[in-house]
């Protein structure tokens, strides 16, 4: 069903700053006036990024679980083309749709984060998925079902970034937990598709290094951003310095109970979640 908005103890009230971004109350006042503010930058840059937007305790805390956890999670070198499916066979041999780029990251699942942290209860606070389907002018909005993609926590080390993407989901919020000294932006092509489309001339230039038609801004720790990422071709430009950039990727869909392919998952997280999905297979047919 879709979010109800505020409970009672929705952690949303602890973490985020409220007397800056007012998103429990969102229908009357200082609090209908952001959230016009934010959908007419999302309708007019198709994203919107609030600095600031945790709490300096809950940046702390946040910072802290991610770094925690981080020595626990896998060195991923994940190898996909933009649209982290299949390679068409029917595209040309040079066409750039073809090319499969690599980026290595250490990162978090969502089956990896423990239900009591405060990121997990962040990523599901009603009051945070309302403000997120509001801005996004969504009917109905859920957070993603997918056992490893709803949340994860990805840290990008020096010399290395986030190669060109789609979402596998069309909403994708993220929050930046530890930026890089330099470095490790956030760059993207503002709705360069849609369901029907997409700007094949500017996909190609930016594929080609052309980053004219390419939109960046830096973010410091606390950055809470919105953007369409199943929608906006995205990346994250090289981590310079001796520090981790470290974010928490928050996914939502506007079908209920939206799981990723199996096939799509095992591109992305690797051996780990191949085992785990192989096991789970086999245990299935031996009960047949």
């Amino acid at each position: 069903m879709k979010s109800t908005g505020r409970t009672d103890r929705d952690i949303a009230l602890e973490l985020v700053d409220l007397d800056r971004y007012p998103i429990a109350d969102l229908d009357s006042g200082k609090g209908a006036a952001f959230l016009a503010e934010c959908q007419n930058h999302m309708e007019e840059h198709g994203w919107c990024n609030l600095a600031g937007f945790l709490r300096n305790e809950a940046l702390v805390r946040l910072k802290g679980e991610a770094n925690d956890l981080l020595p626990t999670a896998e060195v991923l070198h994940v190898k996909r083309n933009i649209y982290q499916g299949a390679i068409d066979p029917s595209l040309p041999e040079d066409d750039p749709r073809r090319k499969e780029f690599t980026h290595i990251a250490v990162q978090l699942a969502d089956d990896q984060i423990p239900g009591e942290t405060g990121l997990k209860q962040l990523y599901q606070s009603e009051i945070l998925t309302e403000f997120v389907r509001r801005v996004q002018k969504k009917d109905q909005l859920y957070r993603c079902a997918d056992e490893f993609q709803a949340l994860n926590v990805v840290a990008l080390h020096p010399e290395s970034w986030h190669a060109w993407h789609y979402d596998t989901t069309e909403c994708t919020v993220t929050l930046l937990l530890q930026a890089a000294e330099t470095g490790g932006e956030f760059t993207f092509l503002p709705n360069s598709r849609d369901d029907e489309s997409e700007d094949r001339e500017a996909v190609d230039r930016l594929l080609a290094g052309d980053m004219s038609q390419a939109q960046t801004f830096s973010r410091g720790a606390g950055a809470f951003t919105l953007f369409r990422g199943g929608y906006s071709l995205h990346g994250v430009t090289k981590v310079e310095g001796a520090r981790p950039r470290i974010s928490a990727i928050m996914t939502y869909d506007e079908q209920p109970n939206r799981a990723i392919d199996d096939e799509i998952n095992i591109r992305i997280y690797g051996k780990r979640v191949e085992d785990i999905l192989a096991n789970r297979n086999s245990g299935a047919h031996a009960q047949e």
